[in-house]
């Protein structure tokens, strides 16, 4: 199969009950686009029945499907992108993403040419976790001078010559934090277009104190191999 123009990669982690869903989501809309794509679940954790799922539904060849014992986002999203062939190259987080929002980010990257396109969202969540995700971002402005002020926002789109450039590392949540910041040090332009960010599609999020904890120190011991 030649190399797609999109490779988006989808990071699971216990979303058995809505794998066929998000399945049949994504692979009817990604027929919408005029390029060609490839799309990587990545089953992160413990296998709770989601990679037997995938593979039972799965008819296109275009579509893998993904297994890594150990969990972590950061791991989930590392291994998608090193598995990828797309031009371009996409991740997001499957719990949260509108599929709208995910075809308007692809379109977007594909006219902007080696610039880096994300998502920035318009969060409509519970004050603590708003709070929280502005002293992140204030954080990573105040240490890195990173240009934008969603660092997590996903769908992210990076062009796969750009992102062999940026040698990451990260197996956790700092994941975001470490492309957004050597993309910017790279002097790559990052491009925002604003989402609305609402109810969780499936799953449950595995964000708590002690996660958020680690990723705010996280940030300043990232200073030294960032």
């Amino acid at each position: 199969m030649d190399k797609p123009t999109f490779s988006v990669i989808l990071p699971l982690y216990k979303q058995v009950n809505h794998a066929e869903y998000l399945y049949n989501t994504y692979t009817d809309n990604l027929q919408l686009l005029n390029d060609s794509w490839e799309l990587l679940f990545v089953v992160n954790g413990a296998n709770d029945g989601a990679v037997e799922k995938l593979n039972s539904i799965n008819k296109l060849e275009n579509v893998k499907v993904l297994w890594l014992e150990k969990g972590g986002w950061g791991r989930a999203v590392k291994f998608g992108l090193s598995e990828a062939n797309g031009k371009y190259l996409c991740y997001t987080n499957s719990a949260r993403t509108e599929i709208s929002d995910l075809l308007l980010i692809l379109n977007y990257a594909k006219v902007n040419n080696d610039n880096v396109v994300k998502a920035t969202r318009i969060i409509r969540e519970k004050l603590i976790r708003k709070v929280g995700s502005i002293l992140y971002n204030l954080e990573c402005r105040i240490l890195y001078k990173v240009p934008i002020w969603d660092v997590n926002g996903t769908p992210k789109v990076i062009p796969q010559k750009v992102y062999k450039q940026l040698n990451i590392t990260s197996d956790d949540d700092l994941i975001d934090a470490e492309i957004i910041i050597k993309c910017a040090r790279n002097k790559s332009l990052i491009i925002d277009i604003p989402v609305v960010s609402t109810t969780r599609i499936s799953g449950s999020s595995t964000t708590n104190f002690m996660s958020a904890y680690k990723m705010y120190s996280g940030l300043f011991r990232f200073r030294n191999k960032a």
